[in-house]
């Protein structure tokens, strides 16, 4: 195994602290001490691989440890915070991305028997990686040094990646993405519907109505996939996106809360200063003379 991962760290030799997409499609890879800012924000259905290094991922008040070698699955968007770590010899921290593709992953459930799907979950935590896992993710990544090979193989080694992670521990998740009528494909409906529309009021009751769920069911469905009830989810929505309008479009703090649905200034203030640890003004200025040290 060591040789495996010892050529996938070769791979990503040039790679910096900003995300860089590979030319496989959505496939991402990223090294280093990357700014915690950077690392809040809005993340995207994927397989994460920890290569190298620990990632600390805070979704709601649950904190994971996603230490390398190790994979994990974020099955829907979550907003959610986090920070780095080098590995225990000091070794940059290492870590790739591959954006779940709905349309294989919808494949693969019609080609695996039934009765081999994963039945249950457990709870998100950094999975083990076997070698054929570790493998899959080698052959997708060598084809950033081939590109005239990515039409034909990329889609099949992201099968086997996706395909492996069916039948690991945290398949359960992606299982019931793929079907339809589940209690988590509705949550998954109801996340996207949220995140088009988080700028305005939600009635929660409404919601788990039209999804023919109690309250009290949907509020648990909910919290149980995205670690967030539906209200603190909506309102991590409009901070992540408050604070890069601050930070790097230009809106005064007032301006850039009404921009995401707030009414109110001061609570806005609070709940930016109780989310990201300090006022809307001093933070943002501080993320700024970040970003201009790295140009």
């Amino acid at each position: 195994m060591s040789k495996v991962l010892n050529e996938i760290i070769g791979l990503m030799e040039n790679v910096g602290t900003r995300p860089i997409e590979t030319g496989v499609p959505g496939l991402s890879m990223i090294k280093g001490n990357i700014p915690a800012h950077q690392l809040s924000a809005l993340y995207k259905p994927m397989v994460g691989f920890t290569v190298q290094g620990t990632k600390i991922l805070l979704i709601g008040e649950r904190s994971t440890a996603l230490k390398g070698p190790s994979y994990y699955v974020l099955p829907l968007h979550v907003p959610a915070t986090a920070s780095v770590q080098p590995g225990h010899d000091g070794r940059p921290y290492l870590s790739l991305g591959l954006e779940l593709n709905q349309d294989v992953l919808h494949s693969l459930l019609r080609d695996i028997p039934e009765n081999l799907l994963p039945s249950a979950a457990e709870h998100f935590a950094a999975c083990e990686i076997d070698i054929e896992h570790m493998e899959a993710w080698l052959r997708l990544l060598r084809l950033t040094k081939t590109p005239g090979d990515i039409p034909a193989l990329a889609p099949a080694y992201e099968r086997e990646i996706l395909y492996r992670v069916l039948m690991g521990p945290q398949g359960w998740y992606l299982r019931q993405l793929g079907l339809s009528e589940s209690s988590f494909s509705k949550i998954s409906q109801t996340v996207k519907w949220i995140r088009d529309n988080y700028t305005k009021s939600i009635d929660i009751g409404e919601i788990a109505s039209k999804k023919g769920m109690a309250l009290n069911t949907f509020h648990r469905q909910f919290k149980r996939a995205t670690g967030l009830s539906p209200i603190q989810f909506q309102k991590q929505l409009r901070l992540l996106e408050a604070r890069n309008l601050i930070a790097f479009e230009g809106y005064t703090v007032a301006n850039a809360a009404y921009q995401v649905g707030y009414q109110s200034p001061s609570q806005f203030n609070r709940e930016y200063s109780r989310f990201f640890g300090a006022p809307p003004a001093r933070d943002t200025e501080a993320l700024k003379r970040i970003e201009d040290a790295r140009e």
